[in-house]
């Protein structure tokens, strides 16, 4: 199965947890578990909720990590300053990059817009150097496109 194909399995299979669910919480809860038991050579994956001019702990697996983050720092600060997705080949290598777990090597995140309105980022983390590719970021945004239909609906 060829990534592209297994974010598209992940992406039914997070429509199908969301399709009688509005809460927010639950929803994120279990994308994250859905993730996190899906991908490989993951070490947490989670959301962060955007509050005020920060970016909250939300529902996430793995180790425990940094409650808050200011907007503008590290990959997941990035990624909602800019609204744009991070795709980081190797966290050292990133300015001002927060190191919450420290067996965390690469790091995607994207952001959970809804009504040109920041809701949060999706940050998924390895402790393997290189370990995310393009195809993971596209496959994440299409995950992030799915919940952001569902939080529209």
């Amino acid at each position: 199965m060829s990534t592209i194909q297994l974010y598209q399995r992940l992406t039914q299979q997070a429509d199908a947890l969301m399709a009688e669910e509005n809460n927010l919480i639950a929803n994120l809860a279990n994308l994250s578990a859905l993730l996190f038991m899906e991908l490989e050579d993951v070490n947490w994956a989670g959301f962060y909720l955007c509050e005020n001019d920060e970016l909250v702990l939300g529902p996430f697996q793995g180790l425990p990590a940094c409650i808050r983050i200011p907007i503008g720092r590290g990959v997941c600060g990035t990624a909602a300053s800019t609204l744009q997705s991070q795709l980081v080949t190797d966290v050292h290598d990133f300015p001002g990059h927060i190191a919450c777990d420290a067996a965390s090597n690469s790091e995607i995140v994207v952001p959970i817009v809804v009504n040109n309105k920041l809701i949060g980022v999706l940050d998924i983390d390895s402790p393997s150097i290189g370990r995310f590719k393009q195809d993971d970021l596209d496959g994440a945004e299409l995950l992030v496109s799915q919940l952001v239909q569902r939080l529209t609906a």
